[in-house]
């Protein structure tokens, strides 16, 4: 069996993902790997939807009205292919950070918390022999997409996780130079 560290090194995001997705025992326990996430305060700031099925077609028509909405002149072929991308896996998963007021946790912690459930959620998947990938982009952040999907006006979406088993390994590509990235300060020759 791996260890964390294993999971943690070898993870990579998999854009081609086929059925089968997760069923629900899966969910139960990767979600409460999610909700094991840094949380200051323990605000629990945020929520999870588990979109499969006709919820992808749905998705995807509130990703086209969204680009219909910003430009009515769309093609149908163009509106055609904006609604395709909810469909790149049996399952999504949308991360919503759900903003309280705290003289504490700005909402960017709050977000980064949301985050962090999410990234919980990649490695305990790839633990159970599921593969995903991690998508924003501006249907993220539309308030079309937003309304389909029921977020109220404090709510935010962290991220969609397409989610399904991987139909080919990408390869493990090499990690950038620790030395490029890590750094001690102050600097040791300092005085």
């Amino acid at each position: 069996m791996k260890d964390i560290i294993e999971f943690i090194l070898s993870r990579q995001s998999q854009p081609r993902l086929s059925a089968p997705a997760p069923g629900d025992e899966v969910l139960r326990e990767v979600f409460s790997c999610a909700l094991r996430a840094p949380d200051h305060a323990l605000l629990k700031p945020w929520r999870y939807l588990v979109v499969t099925g006709k919820g992808l077609q749905q998705l995807g028509e509130a990703f086209a009205a969204a680009a219909a909405h910003d430009n009515p002149a769309l093609q149908e072929s163009d509106l055609d292919k904006i609604s395709s991308k909810a469909l790149r896996a049996p399952m999504i998963i949308v991360g919503i950070t759900c903003q309280q007021e705290h003289p504490k946790v700005p909402v960017i912690e709050q977000t980064l918390s949301t985050g962090a459930g999410m990234a919980y959620l990649l490695l305990a998947l790839e633990a159970r022999g599921f593969s995903g990938i991690w998508r924003t982009g501006d249907m993220a952040y539309h308030p079309v997409v937003h309304e389909r999907l029921g977020l109220g006006p404090l709510e935010s979406i962290t991220g969609f996780l397409y989610v399904g088993t991987a139909a080919a390994r990408k390869p493990v590509q090499p990690l950038p130079s620790l030395d490029d990235i890590v750094s001690v300060w102050p600097p040791r020759n300092s005085h």
